[in-house]
């Protein structure tokens, strides 16, 4: 038997995400995968701002950028959104196949001294007062075990470390049947192209030269998750619905699933905890899966790396579900209705003509492009300053040593106290207050615009005198700007966030 701090389940862009985040916290991580190695498909095709900024915020994003396409904007129910109104530099969605996304995150993952072990199939999972043990099973037959403080599923919507745990996943079943494949095409269409008939829609991009992602949505059918998918069912769904295939040929990669929608009854469960679509599974309208995902790691790594380190006490952890259990059920709810207003027919043809209309008012689309980059994502930490619980913008920042971005700061996944104030009593207040923590966390003195725009504001705010940002970016104090800060409100986020001050 092996041991370590933590093992994850699944070998996919939410459980490297997550081996990454443990590791910047000094936590020992053992990654468990099924296959083999690492397959080449790529379920998922696009990383929405939020993520790219969460790539940003530790200072990996360069790589992503350079192998990706950036796309203007993004889609809800098949309408063109408009980025450029929000408050990011990275307004765009970066289109990147998930195999690509995978292949980096593990090599950063190694790097930082993770440990991917292929061909280990999870199937055990026992929990004491102390640790779990961790069962898996290899292709000769033999098994395995690892020791582990806590375990993480991030091993899909079958996930096999949820059912171990007796983890409840209610929802909806399927009620259509979606293809999807990366093939050829002898006739093309001359760009992205959207296809609609009467039974569903044929969707065809362009990923790279010579070859194209088709997704089929067939409203007549209900998926059948034991019906192998093949070739001649892509291509016989594209023909009925679009009335040709393409000259479609040399498929590469080819899947089904319907949309069916589930949410875990808990993200956490003693030492048991999931993520990405172990937690949540829905129909990939606007992308969002492979996003929510990645995002659920960089909200739990930090905290689960704080309570194994003995900084923060065990029930940080029963954060994580507070709050990604509602930006999950927020996502599900979102994708069901863009489902509904893909449907074929003449009641959804009205509803869609309606909508495009609304779409086209600015504040419309602004309220949909937060909601698909996750920008407007707020946990609930409060309402004492419009800047609570979004994460906090990249600023661009003036220090001692010259210019730096925000986002520089978070590089470690380190809790930052940030002072934005020329007033010398307010820093030396923040800087005794934060004395208690020790080296847990960063003071940094800075200055920046009088005004900023941020996430759930409209126009410009005046930058606030400080801010305490949690590792993952989110904002967890504010002294507001010509106020006094309240000490006592400071040093309260810092026992929640940071952990007990030391003794």
């Amino acid at each position: 038997m092996t041991k370590t701090d933590v093992v994850i389940a699944g070998a996919g862009p939410t459980g490297l995400m997550l081996a990454c985040e443990l590791r910047l916290g000094g936590v020992e991580v053992v990654v468990l995968d099924k296959l083999e190695g690492r397959s080449g498909e790529s379920r998922a095709g696009g990383m929405h701002v939020r993520t790219l900024e969460v790539l940003d915020q530790r200072g990996i994003l360069e790589p992503f950028l350079a192998a990706g396409n950036p796309v203007p904007g993004g889609l809800f129910a098949k309408q063109r959104l408009n980025f450029s109104h929000l408050e990011t530099r990275h307004p765009f969605t970066l289109m990147l196949l998930q195999n690509k996304v995978e292949q980096m995150l593990e090599q950063r993952a190694v790097e930082l001294g993770a440990q991917v072990r292929w061909s280990s199939e999870v199937v055990g999972v026992r929990e004491d007062a102390t640790g779990v043990e961790v069962d898996a099973r290899h292709p000769d037959g033999s098994t395995s075990t690892v020791r582990a403080k806590y375990v993480a599923g991030c091993d899909g919507g079958r996930s096999a470390v949820r059912k171990l745990a007796g983890i409840d996943f209610p929802g909806t079943a399927a009620t259509v049947t979606a293809m999807l494949g990366d093939v050829e095409l002898a006739d093309p269409p001359d760009g992205p192209a959207v296809v609609a008939g009467e039974s569903g829609n044929v969707s065809i991009l362009g990923y790279e030269p010579g070859w194209y992602r088709v997704f089929i949505t067939d409203y007549d059918q209900v998926s059948d998750r034991d019906e192998p998918m093949t070739f001649e069912r892509l291509r016989d769904a594209a023909t009925r619905i679009a009335g040709k295939d393409f000259g479609m040929h040399s498929p590469r990669w080819l899947s089904s699933f319907g949309d069916a929608t589930r949410l875990a009854a808990h993200l956490r469960l003693g030492r048991v905890l999931l993520a990405g679509d172990a937690a949540h599974i829905h129909f990939p309208a606007g992308g969002q899966g492979l996003n929510l995902g990645m995002q659920d790691a960089a909200n739990l790594g930090w905290k689960l790396a704080a309570v194994i380190n003995r900084q923060a006490p065990d029930d940080l952890l029963d954060t994580y579900h507070s709050e990604r259990h509602a930006v999950g059920e927020r996502v599900l709810h979102n994708t069901r209705a863009q489902t509904a207003l893909s449907r074929p027919g003449a009641h959804a043809d009205a509803l869609r003509d309606v909508f495009a209309d609304l779409v086209t008012v600015d504040e419309v689309n602004h309220r949909l492009s937060g909601m698909i980059t996750a920008l407007d994502v707020r946990y609930p930490l409060g309402e004492a300053h419009p800047l609570l619980g979004y994460r906090f913008p990249d600023l661009d920042l003036t220090v001692a040593d010259g210019e730096i971005r925000l986002f520089s700061l978070l590089h470690k996944a380190r809790p930052v106290l940030l002072n934005l104030s020329d007033d010398t009593v307010i820093f030396a207040e923040m800087t005794a207050a934060a004395k208690a923590w020790g080296d847990r966390i960063d003071v940094v003195d800075a200055r920046c615009a009088d005004q900023i725009r941020a996430a759930g504001t409209t126009g410009q705010i005046p930058a606030p005198a400080a801010v305490l940002i949690r590792p993952d970016g989110h904002t967890a104090w504010v002294a507001a700007a010509g106020e006094a800060p309240d000490v006592a409100a400071l040093e309260s986020a810092l026992t929640t966030w940071v952990g007990p001050a030391d003794q």
